[in-house]
């Protein structure tokens, strides 16, 4: 049996139906039971419980081959990430008490740098994990390409790509998450001993001209990339609803100075087979 958390989700969801139809027994770990209800008609078993919920998790967890750990995303965290402690937290005492056969945690490019910014949620994460008494994996994926989701109205009603990735010929590593999935899916039915590092990016990189040129060919109209200034980014933040844009302002300057990027050697990066050009279009054939 493996457990995921995050089923829900784009990843989780991928996961899950990799090891379903490999005819592999699946627990969803969900909030609710509205939420499990589409992978229980799938045949998989459902468990109640919050990330926050050490001893929900726990039960959970029992009796799994292996877990998936799916951290929660808090875009807009307070000073010190205490929402990502408190999962840490309750994660950590929820698999000592359960000890499952192995982990596989979704964890991010950059979880190794030392600079404060966004993902440090997921270094802190890799940091108490590591210390699990059980084999743990940390799948670091590149830029989800699916984060371009939000610019999909925007490309097709004025014809621009508004970027805070710089310069814009500039290429990303990126990754679409059904390959993040997939690879989670193979990496947790693996053995190994300890801890390991996997990190995950698309056969090639995309600058955002090249989002921009994609755009235009799938909404059949012209499309340009415009870099938004450095300087209007907390403003503008602000202005969206986030009580403490720094954070998010860090991982983009990561990005684009460079040193959020992995810590492997090229050849040791595993390469997922989805371009940008299929996963924007499905995208866009959503929207409408």
């Amino acid at each position: 049996m493996y457990a995921i958390t995050g089923i829900t989700g784009q990843v989780g969801g991928a996961m899950a139906q990799a090891l379903l139809d490999a005819g592999l027994p699946v627990r969803a770990v969900v909030r609710n039971a509205e939420k499990g209800a589409a992978w229980a008609a799938k045949g998989c078993d459902v468990a109640i419980a919050t990330m926050e919920d050490a001893d929900a998790l726990a039960k959970a967890f029992m009796g799994a081959e292996g877990v998936f750990i799916l951290p929660p995303n808090a875009f807009d965290p307070s000073p010190g990430f205490p929402e990502a402690r408190a999962v840490i937290s309750a994660v950590m005492q929820a698999l000592n008490a359960a000890r499952p056969a192995r982990v596989v945690c979704l964890s991010t490019i950059g979880a190794q740098a030392r600079q404060p910014n966004l993902l440090t949620q997921r270094t802190l994460m890799e940091e108490a994990l590591s210390a699990l008494p059980m084999p743990v994996t940390f799948l670091r994926p590149a830029w989800f390409m699916e984060n371009f989701a939000w610019d999909i109205a925007a490309a097709r009603d004025t014809g621009v790509f508004k970027s805070f990735l710089q310069p814009l010929d500039k290429p990303v590593p990126m990754i679409a998450t059904v390959d993040i999935g997939r690879l989670a899916a193979k990496l947790i039915q693996e053995h190994w001993e300890g801890r390991r590092i996997v990190e995950l990016e698309a056969e090639r990189r995309y600058s955002p001209n090249d989002v921009a040129a994609a755009f235009a060919s799938i909404l059949e109209r012209p499309v340009r990339a415009e870099a938004v200034p450095r300087e209007t980014w907390g403003s503008l933040f602000k202005s969206q609803g986030m009580k403490d844009p720094i954070p998010r302002m860090q991982m983009l300057d990561g990005f684009n100075e460079g040193w959020i990027q992995f810590e492997g050697k090229p050849l040791s990066i595993e390469k997922g087979p989805t371009g940008l050009s299929s996963v924007l279009a499905g995208l866009t054939s959503a929207v409408g």
